[in-house]
This record gives C-alpha cells, sequence and structure tokens, in this order.
C-alpha cells in the first residue's frame, strides 16, 4: 500500500499506517486540548466552596453538593463509556463529551443561585467522565506500542498541570471578580474546543454493535455512586461534625457494596457471550490488574495529601488560598513538564525501573509529611511537594501505559472506563480515610487539653502516617509491573 495515498482510503483496521499519521496526530492534539479543558474546570473549583457558601449564604452542606454531585455524576457515567466508546465512533461521541461539557459551563455561569449551579455541575461532569476514557482508547487505537510512552507522557501534562493551575487561576478570579467568572473563563475555551472538533475531527474507531444491559446500568450506578457519595459523606462528615445528613453514612456504602457484588456477578455472566457493561476480563492480564492495583494506592495516597495540604497550610502554617495555591503550583508544573520525558523513558527502558524510584520518593514525602509541625517552614513544604509531584510523575506514566497497553484491542474501551471507575474510588476513599483520621485524632488531642492549632496538626500527621504506610504497598507493586509484550497493538502481554 503507498504511504502517500488518501488516509480516507486506508482501512480503519490499519490505524498505525503512515497515511494516517497527520490525522492521528490532529485527533490527538484535539482530545488532548478538551481533556485540558475539562480537568482544568473540575479544580478550578477547589478554592471556591467557602466563597460560595458567604455570597449564596448557603451551610458546608449544601455547599459540599457542588463537588459531591460532580464526583457522584462521574461514578455513575464512567463505567458506561465502555458501552458508548464501542457503539459510537470518534466524532459524534466527542462532540456529545464537548457539547453536553459547554452546555453545563453555560449553566453554571448563569446560575443564579445554588440550586441550579448544582444541576450545570452535574452537567459538565457527565461530559468529563466521556472525555478521559475517549482520549485513553483512542489513544491506545492510533498509537504503536513502541511510541505510547511519549503519547502517555502528553496526557499526564493535562493531568498535572490543570490541576496545578486551577486552584491558582480560581484564586485569583475570586480575588477580583464574580464567582461566575469561573465558568466565563473555561466557557470560550470549551466553545473553542466545540468549534475545532467540529470541523477538523475525524472519526478513527470502527463502532461495533454492543448491547446494552439495564440492570447492569442500575447496579453501577448503585454500586459506583454509593460507594463514591457514602465514602464522600463519611469524610465530610468528619469535616463538619454539626451538619445533619440525610442518611446514615453506612446506608450507601452497604447498598454500593452489595450492588457492586451483584454487578461484578452479572458481568461475569454476560461477558460470556461478550454482552457485558464493564468486561472483568481485562483482569486476566496480570500486568493490567497490577497496575491498576498500584494506581488505585498512588490514587488514595495523592488525593488524601491534596485534600490535606491546604487545611494544613492555611488553618497551622497561617498562609491564606493564593499563597497555597502558588506554594503547590511548581510541583504540579513540574510534574507536566516531566510527562513526556518519563514516556520516552518508558519507551526505552519500560516502566519497572521508573515506577520503583517514582513510589519510593511519593513514600518519602509521606513520612516526612509525618513530622510537620506549626513551625515547619513553607519553603520545606514547597520541597517536599515538589519531589512527591517527580514521584507521581514517574509512576503515573508507566502505569497508564502499562495497563492499558496490557489488555487485547477489543477490551481497550472497558480497561480505561474501569481504570476511570476504579481512579474516582480511591479518590473518594484516600479523601474519606485521611479526612476522617485527623478529625478523630484532633478531636483526642484536644480533649486532652492540647491547644486547638497543635492540635490540629497532630490530626494532620496521623492522617499522613496511615497515607506513608499505604505507600509502602505502592513501592512493593512497582516491583512487579512489566512492559507490555508483543509489538503489535491488541497482543498485549498476559
Amino acid at each position: 500500500m503507498d504511504a502517500t495515498m488518501d488516509a480516507a482510503a486506508v482501512p480503519e483496521s490499519a490505524p498505525h499506517h503512515p497515511a494516517n499519521a497527520a490525522r492521528n496526530r490532529l485527533v490527538i492534539a484535539i482530545l488532548l486540548v478538551s481533556t485540558f479543558v475539562v480537568f482544568l474546570n473540575e479544580t478550578i473549583m477547589s478554592v471556591a466552596i467557602p466563597h460560595l457558601m458567604n455570597d449564596l449564604g448557603v451551610a458546608a452542606s449544601a455547599a459540599q453538593w457542588l463537588t459531591t454531585a460532580f464526583l457522584l455524576t462521574m461514578a455513575v457515567v464512567i463505567p458506561i463509556t465502555g458501552f458508548l466508546l464501542q457503539r459510537l465512533n470518534t466524532r459524534p461521541i466527542f462532540l456529545l463529551a464537548i457539547s453536553i461539557f459547554t452546555a453545563g459551563t453555560l449553566v453554571c455561569a448563569l446560575s443564579p443561585g445554588l440550586e441550579l449551579l448544582v444541576v450545570g455541575r452535574v452537567i459538565q461532569a457527565v461530559g468529563t467522565a466521556i472525555m478521559m476514557p475517549l482520549l485513553m482508547t483512542t489513544v491506545m487505537t492510533l498509537v504503536p506500542p513502541e511510541a505510547r510512552g511519549k503519547t502517555m507522557g502528553n496526557i499526564s501534562i493535562v493531568m498535572s498541570v490543570a490541576p496545578a493551575i486551577g486552584p491558582t487561576i480560581g484564586g485569583f478570579i475570586l480575588a477580583n471578580f464574580d464567582w461566575r467568572f469561573m465558568f466565563y473563563f473555561t466557557l470560550p475555551i470549551a466553545l473553542g474546543a466545540l468549534l475545532l472538533g467540529a470541523t477538523r475531527i475525524r472519526n478513527v474507531s470502527t463502532p461495533r454493535y454492543a448491547p446494552l444491559d439495564y440492570l447492569s446500568v442500575v447496579l453501577s450506578a448503585l454500586a459506583f455512586g454509593g460507594l463514591v457519595y457514602g465514602l464522600s459523606g463519611f469524610g465530610e462528615s468528619f469535616a463538619h461534625p454539626d451538619e445533619p445528613t440525610a442518611l446514615p453514612l453506612w446506608v450507601p456504602i452497604a447498598v454500593g457494596v452489595v450492588a457492586m457484588a451483584v454487578f461484578v456477578w452479572r458481568q461475569l455472566v454476560l461477558q460470556r457471550d461478550n454482552k457485558a457493561l464493564l468486561d472483568l476480563r481485562v483482569f486476566q492480564s496480570r500486568n493490567y490488574t497490577v497496575s491498576v492495583t498500584m494506581m488505585l494506592v498512588a490514587m488514595m495516597a495523592l488525593f488524601g495529601t491534596v485534600i490535606l495540604l491546604p487545611i494544613y497550610t492555611q488553618n497551622v502554617v497561617g498562609l491564606d488560598t493564593l499563597q497555597t495555591g502558588l506554594l503547590l503550583l511548581p510541583g504540579g508544573l513540574i510534574m507536566g513538564l516531566l510527562g513526556p520525558v518519563v514516556g520516552r523513558l518508558f519507551d526505552r527502558v519500560g516502566p519497572t525501573v521508573l515506577a520503583v524510584p517514582g513510589a519510593i520518593l511519593v513514600s518519602a514525602v509521606l513520612w516526612a509529611l509525618t513530622m510537620v509541625g506549626q513551625d515547619t517552614s513553607p519553603w520545606a513544604l514547597l520541597a517536599g511537594h515538589v519531589v512527591l509531584s517527580v514521584g507521581l510523575a514517574l509512576i503515573f506514566t508507566p502505569v497508564f501505559t502499562s495497563s492499558m497497553g496490557s489488555v487485547r484491542m477489543e477490551l481497550y474501551s472497558h480497561a480505561s472506563a474501569v481504570l476511570g471507575s476504579i481512579q474516582q474510588l480511591a479518590g473518594a476513599a484516600g479523601i474519606a480515610l485521611f479526612i476522617a483520621l485527623m478529625t478523630i485524632r484532633t478531636a483526642a488531642l484536644a480533649a486532652e487539653g492540647v491547644v486547638p492549632v497543635e492540635a490540629l496538626a497532630g490530626g494532620i500527621r496521623a492522617a499522613f502516617l496511615v497515607g506513608a504506610i499505604i505507600s509502602l504497598f505502592a513501592v512493593v507493586t512497582a516491583f512487579f509491573i512489566r512492559k507490555p509484550e508483543g509489538g503489535m497493538p491488541g497482543h498485549g502481554g498476559h
């Protein structure tokens, strides 16, 4: 086949053909920009809750729904993306995701109060939930195995830089403008991505019939939604013990656990005929299972640390919101800059050489954070966060690439959906665990007569201690990650 022939004439079964190279680069670039927008939106709100409580005159339990509803929607929608990515081609599913996200952003920008703002966040979350699995599945389909590390490194820029600059941008906007400008800031970027996608994006996948098992959808919503809601509520109840809860916290968690057991059983039955909503045969790959386990541990540690550090810097050290955002900014930027470098190294040396020192660095920082106090220098915190970010950069690209590259091509959409679902659960569990431990220990120290600030510092140290212990599992797991075998896509090692 002549490499100069028109890309449209190249069969879909040859995504790596040289004639498709320009098309593939354009599609991946558009998806990267769009994913950056939705990630930025997710983190720009992280500093806004206290501001919105004052501006809208609502309690913490009500304002928290802006985050809880977003996470809950993500947890419910992500498992369904495996089905959507099989049934729909690249262009329509991209336009669907970015259109939903843009509509949600517009609703948020025009919201007169909390109720419509929560609705807008839910709409945004639907588009966000589709975008990341779409990007991961498309990259795995279009990029040959020997170049996947480099491309996944570019994805890690999106995953690192957006969360790093989001709180800083949010803090600046809230300090100078009305809170709605957070959404006015995101809206034109989202509209630009929608226009670019509508005019330039090409279909690069081959849709196939996939049945939709409605009972699995319901079970998935109860399982993932129940667990994320329960775990989020658990952490929130410890952070705000005086706020009433609508349900006893064990109810959604119990419903989630039971629904998850039934959901897993049903998927195991349905996958025999290729009818599963979430095909669990991805776990037949030992490398995928090991990589996902490490991702779960790393995400628990990361989300727990991300939620505790601002509490520590503002309530113990005495920094304000903008200073905290600036303190966390260099680490996020360094993580993003390292992404492509780590990706290229992965293509040359494989994951173990990168993931092991990365896990050791993350663990070392968490152990160091068990010694923080009122007199800890902000410069020491800055250095610690930078080292933590370097460690995470060495983990995320190898883990993503190894996990996705270890399953068959027809299971890519399911593998990315499972990965996304586990990230959501791990994040919710990490936040709940760290906040609960901090609050319990703080209360115990306060009861002993310790002054409030020192009691809080002691609670934060206790939470970091458990995080440091959890991180040791990531160090052990890192030794077992291998580079996917086989030179052809769809023939990953098992």
